[in-house]
């Protein structure tokens, strides 16, 4: 009799971390190898132009210059130098706009979530099932307002392994294979709602709803926080994320508005 294991994830930043986090969307996996593409491009490059760096430094001083002017008049050189250049743009160009193109493609959701930024918290609406709680006679309605998690009541509650200033006293529940989509907005100032592992930071501005699709590839607990300079606070109001399988969900769901 075999014993599935499931392993749950838990993205967050790690001390001295050097590297991204582990993807959950298919956009994070496009960004890991391009990022990859990139950092071997650039690899490249540092090492070419310190080979003729070194050549240059090497072979044609002061007392060595007998062919200097044939070499740094050769046109052949010329187009060699102006060539490579827009060859490597090119070469970066292609993934760079078929990511870009990916990225803003909007399918059909199947569960649409709000998320407003105030000074300095997260709050979320998830009102697709709004309809069948009122069919039921339930005036419950699934709304977050999450805010940071202090040291104070970490230490209170003895919450071992929570994370220091990513922590929320709600954590979002959210569906896995599922499309989802983000519609973002602010009620006072520019916000940033960022999560590393999704690949994902959308403006929150006051008076306009952006909107951004995600399909969440794998279960786990994801951490992330605003990236806009918004006011005094703004290092403090960080993002939780806990995502769980569909069906896992939909259970949730129906305990919660009956």
């Amino acid at each position: 009799m075999s014993i599935e294991k499931i392993f749950f994830f838990c993205d967050a930043p790690e001390l001295a971390q050097l590297r991204l986090q582990d993807p959950s969307t298919t956009t994070m996996e496009g960004l890991l190898e391009f990022n990859k593409h990139l950092l071997f491009v650039i690899t490249i490059i540092v090492m070419l132009v310190g080979w003729l760096l070194f050549a240059t430094v090497s072979n044609f001083d002061e007392f060595n210059s007998q062919e200097s002017q044939s070499f740094f008049h050769s046109n052949a050189l010329e187009i060699v130098w102006t060539s490579l250049p827009a060859l490597t743009l090119l070469s970066l160009a292609s993934p760079s706009f078929t990511l870009l193109y990916s990225m803003d493609e909007i399918s059909t959701p199947e569960i649409s979530v709000k998320v407003i930024g105030h000074q300095w918290f997260w709050s979320y609406e998830i009102s697709d099932f709004d309809t069948m709680a009122t069919c039921m006679d339930s005036d419950k309605t699934l709304k977050y307002t999450c805010y940071l998690l202090t040291e104070e009541s970490i230490s209170e509650k003895n919450y071992l392994g929570f994370f220091r200033l990513l922590e929320t006293n709600k954590r979002v529940l959210l569906p896995s294979n599922t499309h989802l989509r983000l519609l973002v907005t602010s009620v006072d100032v520019l916000h940033s709602w960022t999560i590393p592992s999704f690949g994902v930071k959308v403006d929150a501005c006051p008076g306009r709803l952006n909107q951004v699709n995600v399909f969440l590839k794998r279960i786990g607990m994801f951490f992330g926080q605003c990236s806009e300079i918004c006011g005094v606070n703004h290092g403090f109001m960080p993002i939780a994320l806990l995502v769980v399988p569909s069906i896992q969900y939909h259970y949730f769901v129906v305990s919660k508005l009956f």
